[in-house]
């Protein structure tokens, strides 16, 4: 059986600010199969934290074929305790706006990989995709920066 880990990162500077994703997909043999910074423009963390999970499954649906995606094990995991927690159903979420995320994850879990599992993991085990997850604010503010000085 073919197992899947997925390391997610999610962060807004000054929450809400410039918000970015970062996810290292790995596969049974710690093999990186895809890297990715995600810039999100202006969200909260929690949002971001969300996105990149949800961003995470669908880019795994690109990598796993459809036939082999039921018997795939996959494991995301984050530093975010509250993500998790209302993942697996240990905590309410409480904000309106991270419904709409929660679902998205959700139903992925329901439609495409019914063997998906949330684990939280500390900062320290996280350290790539918190990586990316600057690249990819950083990348926001600059743009950010871009519109306000150009002419």
């Amino acid at each position: 059986m073919r197992k899947i880990t997925i390391y997610t990162d999610g962060g807004a500077r000054n929450n809400p600010g410039p918000s970015g994703a970062g996810i290292v997909i790995t596969d049974e043999k710690k093999g990186v199969l895809k890297k990715i910074a995600l810039p999100l423009g202006t969200q909260t963390n929690n949002w971001a934290e969300y996105e990149a999970v949800a961003h995470a499954l669908q880019e795994l649906k690109k990598i796993i074929p459809k036939d082999e995606r039921g018997e795939t094990e996959v494991e995301v995991r984050s530093d975010s305790e509250l993500i998790i927690k209302q993942l697996r159903g240990e905590y309410q979420i409480k904000e309106p706006t991270l419904f709409p995320q929660f679902i998205k994850v959700w139903n992925s879990k329901v439609a495409d990989f019914p063997r998906l599992s949330f684990t939280h993991i500390r900062r320290e085990e996280n350290t790539e995709a918190d990586a990316l997850s600057n690249e990819a604010m950083d990348e926001v503010e600059r743009k950010a920066k871009t519109l306000f000085t150009s002419k």
